[in-house]
């Protein structure tokens, strides 16, 4: 991957650029835990208890990329799935864009969803595979932002500008897309409902090598223009140095080092991070080096 991304971007025709919010913070998250099971089952047997989260505490400021790494069985995903409304924590509180994670909850879909999205790390899996892409697109515009059909058609112009993909791929499959081409679909969805902050849970993983870097650029064009903001899980760290403003270390359901991401590589402090970025392979060959 050689491509550089760059440090500001041009506005994009079709797109709109989003005043900053009063709040300093998309997201924080303070004293945040996830248990799994425990208490008894059926017959008194006792089902044993999986902490995924362990008193994690975090702040995702305005306009910021922030990476979350670790290896599998962190809780890099469960903390993704509890800041878009799949899962509950079991203690500590979450806001989101200045607002109480459980008082939006109660307001409902529609707020949530206008506020914070999921992206995928299966593009293709991620579409309704029965319907085209302009239904995938059209359903967060009509439920979530209320647009009439005039509003929609236009919208939907804007959106694929937004991506870079022709407007006659309204008309296809999920199936029909390469899965780079599925994924900006996925982001097109995301920004369809007009949220802020975007949950990308190995949004590259399953591309291309080269294809990676275009969905990369993509990310870092789409964040400057609409004053995005972007928690980044990845287990790829030569992805996360190229995107990341900060990066949280996770092991075992803890954050165990957290810092800007051009002193964290150059200077990781925990062990656990230095194994992380040591044993991590490098692009143009041999391990310990990240770089694009």
């Amino acid at each position: 991957m050689t491509e550089t991304l760059p440090q500001t971007l041009a506005h994009t025709p079709g797109t709109r650029r989003r005043a900053a919010a009063a709040t300093p913070h998309a997201l924080r998250l303070e004293h945040v835990s996830k248990t799994f099971g425990g208490g008894k089952r059926l017959f008194g047997r006792k089902h044993h208890a999986v902490e995924a989260l362990k008193d994690v505490s975090l702040a995702l400021t305005k306009g910021e990329t922030l990476a979350v790494v670790g290896e599998s069985g962190s809780g890099k995903s469960t903390l993704a799935r509890i800041l878009v409304g799949l899962e509950r924590p079991s203690a500590g509180t979450i806001e989101i864009a200045g607002q109480d994670a459980e008082a939006l909850t109660r307001q409902g879909p529609r707020a949530f969803g206008k506020t914070v999205q999921y992206v995928f790390q299966d593009p293709v899996a991620s579409l309704n595979p029965r319907k085209t892409i302009r239904e995938a697109l059209e359903a967060p515009l009509k439920l979530l932002c209320g647009y009439d059909p005039e509003k929609r058609k236009a919208r939907l112009g804007e959106l694929m500008d937004a991506v870079d993909m022709p407007a006659s791929t309204l008309s296809r499959y999920p199936h029909e897309l390469s899965g780079g081409q599925a994924q900006r679909m996925a982001i097109a969805r995301a920004l369809a409902a007009e949220a802020e902050i975007l949950v990308l849970d190995e949004p590259v993983s399953a591309l291309d090598v080269s294809v990676q870097a275009q969905v990369l650029l993509l990310l870092e064009r789409l964040k400057h223009q609409l004053n995005l903001s972007y928690l980044f899980i990845s287990h790829d760290l030569a992805v996360v140095e190229a995107i990341a403003d900060r990066v949280a270390v996770m092991h075992f359901g803890e954050v165990v080092e957290l810092e800007r991401a051009k002193t964290l590589f150059a200077s990781p402090v925990h062990p656990y991070t230095e194994k992380l970025i040591g044993s991590a392979p490098r692009l143009n060959g041999g391990a310990g080096a990240v770089r694009m």
